[in-house]
């Protein structure tokens, strides 16, 4: 090996470029060895893939267990809020506010729901008989506890011109039924049986009474809907693999009975079908619990292992003919293995990011770790069973075997006294080849595309200003999409869309958003109520919101009753001993805790109740309310907390659902940047980072724009995104970087040539395997089939678009290559000369 120094290097340089070299060559020796080592014992490597299988597969049947706790999962798992929550429970328990209109202050445990909607133009108070009747009979329920009950109007018109607001008419009502379990793991059973006769007696009901719309939800609602999701997918999840099949097998075949391999595209899909299979059953060995979000794993996993797939059968056809099958393997192993050990590298530090203890998502993490067990098991199937499978394919290539039939190719003298569609069927492709194309497998469909029409295309002078105009357009709806980014706490995106969740929701969104949920404003301190300064504060933090609080009845009380409470004692035996024994303030009871101290009375701790007049985004307007209020506790004299159950999937959301992509993300680009002197071009690298953000600023902006939030499914499908991009990209940019063709032209155009179709086979079959999704009524598969189209269609549009036009402007330039190819024909022309001028009589024999 010789290293020539190029004028105005230096010496660091020099070794920079040396170590690069030994460290590739390492690489590509290692694959070459690993490739014979699996051609020389390809039985064994086919065996322990599927023992494996086997054995992990049984484990998948027998300890299945799904996830039922959906909060644990989607909601963060370090916020403020469920510190909160577990104050405000400890001050107010649950059992202490069973006849309180706001008790769903708490988390409520077990609880049935129901919205009854009049029709249009109707009004709900005109039929209070029938409220009465559906009331009673959910109060006489068989099984039912003791329940305490809120209600709430919704779609209210009020009287024109009236001061005291009163009510007009009312288009829905909403009431909630709250069940008492104290816990018991007895009680909790009875309960969750009283939540489904709740649901069949509300069906029921609805068929009794036709004027009326009823929209019941329970407890447990939630997450049978969210489960509901992988009941409906699962047809559709067979038919998906089915097309990956079929797309696999057609895309490796050829017309050439002898060199087509469309087992080896079937077996290539199969490959990473049963290591699928083992991740599961590796995961649910290890107490993994199941839940709809891993439904993506089959997808992120297929769109990564035919990748490798593809690459493999690529260079196979790349390797000679003349050689022996096993140096064919070993040969196709060193070329491919080298770029997809890299890219799967990657992939593990991504999702491995994903799964570290930075992620505040609970279904995220558990989805991070199950990727990175499918990714290695992936690379461990592909280079051990799928390079047995290419072994035998090659020894069969080798013997003259058809490909489909497995049966000795007859001689071209027999062919020739055969039928057409014999000889069709027969054909081993030798007529087809010419003395300008002595490599067969030119002739493979999406190899011949490329090379004749595409390449000449995509690099024509003309085409060229389209593209960049193209490149403008998107990047114009990437940068105004990523402005309107959204934030996806709606728990309504993970469930199943036509599911009773979901249509509750969207009723009580449409007649019961003009207010905000109901906050619990919890004093947790000792505060000297009769003080007027406390009360200017206590004002002043309630300014813009509709309160029900004691304090305020309490101090209107006193003014009606002209009764002075200036002192301590006098403000407490006034509150004792007057104010809560009057029937209509006696609920306020438990609002208040007081304590004693010998003859003296304390108020230790209160709560009151704000609610803010709303738009129709309730949920991103409750958000602020909090992140306003919580400050305010920190700066004011008066220590308090505020709470709703809705806080807990609300808190810091937005940032616990970014953190993964940009942890994985920095993961990626710092991996790319150390390694910037150990590749053999670090303008390879530098490529691969501009198009990788390229893509993953498309897909985001774009999704943003096909109304897609930032939920936790959309989340995992950018740090895919960053993955696919680099397993496409990388290989392509990598051999035009180091080409050493005459132009940047015809160097992309041998990289597209080299590289154009295993990418545009496994995209294909990745963008088609999707379809299936788009008839799942989910919206978690929904948003899923959204993402990856668009990961997939970036992906494509880079690699085949605007990479072999942008390639053919910016460095590397190809000049010195230019000078090096001069050099050599110049002293091969005086070599040819002077071999003239010695010996003139060989020129004649020429």
């Amino acid at each position: 090996m010789c290293f020539l120094r190029r004028p105005g290097a230096s010496a660091g340089w020099i070794w920079w470029r040396m170590l690069r070299q030994v460290i590739h060559r390492g690489l590509q020796s290692f694959f070459y060895k690993l490739g014979l080592f699996v051609s020389r014992h390809p039985v064994f490597f086919l065996t322990v893939p599927a023992v494996l299988t086997i054995i992990f597969g049984f484990s998948l049947l027998n300890r299945f267990q799904p996830d039922t706790d959906l909060e644990s999962l989607v909601a963060p798992s370090h916020s403020l809020a469920k510190i909160e929550r577990s104050l405000a429970s400890s001050l107010f328990s649950l059992d202490q506010s069973k006849s309180q209109l706001y008790s769903d202050l708490h988390t409520p445990g077990r609880y049935g729901r129901v919205i009854l909607l009049s029709k249009p133009g109707g009004n709900i108070l005109h039929q209070a008989d029938v409220i009465l009747q559906i009331h009673r009979a959910v109060l006489e329920m068989k099984d039912g506890r003791s329940s305490f009950i809120g209600h709430q109007l919704g779609g209210v018109m009020e009287v024109p011109n009236s001061k005291d607001q009163r009510v007009k008419s009312a288009r829905a009502i909403q009431i909630t039924y709250y069940l008492q379990t104290y816990g018991s793991v007895t009680q909790d059973l009875i309960g969750e049986k009283w939540e489904s006769e709740f649901c069949k007696l509300m069906h029921k009901m609805q068929l009794d009474h036709q004027d009326l719309q009823l929209y019941s939800l329970a407890s447990f609602s939630l997450w049978k809907d969210f489960h509901q999701t992988s009941l409906l997918a699962r047809g559709k999840i067979l038919v998906s693999l089915m097309l990956i099949l079929l797309t696999a097998t057609l895309s490796s075949s050829m017309k050439d009975c002898l060199r087509s391999k469309p087992f080896l595209g079937l077996l290539g899909v199969l490959t990473i079908c049963i290591s699928s299979v083992t991740a599961a059953g590796i995961f649910f060995i290890t107490d993994g619990k199941y839940n709809s979000t891993l439904l993506g794993i089959p997808f992120f996993a297929m769109g990564h292992g035919t990748k490798g797939v593809f690459e493999l059968l690529s260079g196979w056809r790349r390797t000679r003919e003349n050689l022996p099958f096993k140096d064919r393997v070993a040969d196709a192993y060193s070329d491919v293995m080298v770029s997809y050990t890299m890219t799967s590298s990657l992939y593990f530090i991504a999702f491995g990011m994903g799964a570290s203890p930075f992620t505040n998502i609970e279904a995220v993490k558990v989805f991070c770790q199950n990727m990175c067990v499918s990714i290695l098991l992936n690379y461990f199937y592909i280079f051990s069973f799928f390079g047995s499978c290419l072994v035998f394919a090659g020894q069969l290539e080798q013997n003259r075997y058809h490909s489909i039939f497995c049966c000795k190719i007859p001689s071209a003298e027999y062919l020739d006294r055969k039928p057409v569609w014999f000889q069709t069927m027969m054909n081993d492709g030798h007529q087809h080849t010419s003395h300008h194309e002595t490599n067969p497998y030119q002739h493979h469909f999406i190899q011949h595309f490329l090379r004749e029409h595409y390449n000449e295309w995509i690099t024509n002078i003309y085409v060229k200003p389209f593209v960049v105009i193209l490149y403008l357009i998107y990047a114009s709806f990437s940068f105004m999409g990523c402005l309107q980014i959204n934030d996806g706490a709606n728990i309504i995106n993970l469930l199943a869309s036509d599911s009773p969740s979901v249509s509750y929701a969207l009723i009580q969104q449409k007649y019961f958003s003009n207010y905000s949920p109901v906050i619990g404003f919890y004093i947790y301190e000792p505060l000297d109520y009769w003080n007027g300064t406390v009360q200017e504060d206590l004002k002043t933090l309630s300014q813009g919101f509709n309160t029900v609080s004691w304090i305020e009845q309490y101090y209107q009380y006193l003014r009606v009753g002209n009764i002075s409470a200036t002192n301590k004692s006098d403000f407490i035996s006034v509150l004792q001993s007057s104010f809560l024994k009057k029937p209509e303030f006696q609920h306020f009871k438990n609002d208040i805790i007081f304590s004693k101290a010998g003859d003296e009375n304390n108020i230790i701790a209160s709560r009151l109740y704000l609610v803010a007049r709303t738009s129709e985004n309730t949920q991103r307007e409750a958000v602020e309310l909090l992140e306003k209020l919580r400050p305010l506790s920190l700066i004011q004299s008066i220590k308090f907390i505020v709470f709703n159950p809705t806080f807990v999937f609300m808190d810091h959301y937005g940032l616990s659902v970014t953190m993964p992509v940009l942890i994985s993300g920095f993961g990626i680009l710092l991996v790319l940047i150390l390694t910037f002197f150990l590749v053999i071009h670090p303008l390879g690298n530098f490529w691969l980072i501009l198009s990788v953000t390229s893509i993953e600023l498309g897909v985001l902006g774009l999704m943003t724009l096909w109304n897609v939030d930032m939920d936790c499914i959309s989340i995992l499908c950018l740090i895919y995104t960053l993955n696919f991009a680099i397993d496409h990209c990388a290989p392509l940019l990598y051999t035009f970087v180091l080409a050493t063709e005459h132009t940047r032209t015809q160097c992309i155009k041998n990289s597209l040539q080299e590289h154009g179709t295993a990418i545009l086979q496994n995209v294909s079959s990745f963008l088609i395997g999707l379809v299936p999704l788009l008839f799942v009524p989910s919206n978690l598969t929904f948003t899923l089939f959204k993402c990856l189209l668009l990961a997939g269609s970036c992906t494509l549009l880079h690699c085949f678009v605007i990479l072999p036009v942008f390639l053919t402007f910016f460095p590397p330039s190809k000049k010195h290559h230019k000078k090096k190819k001069r050099a050599k024909r110049k002293e091969r022309e005086e070599i040819e000369c002077i071999e003239i001028q010695e010996n003139p009589d060989h020129v004649t024999a020429v």
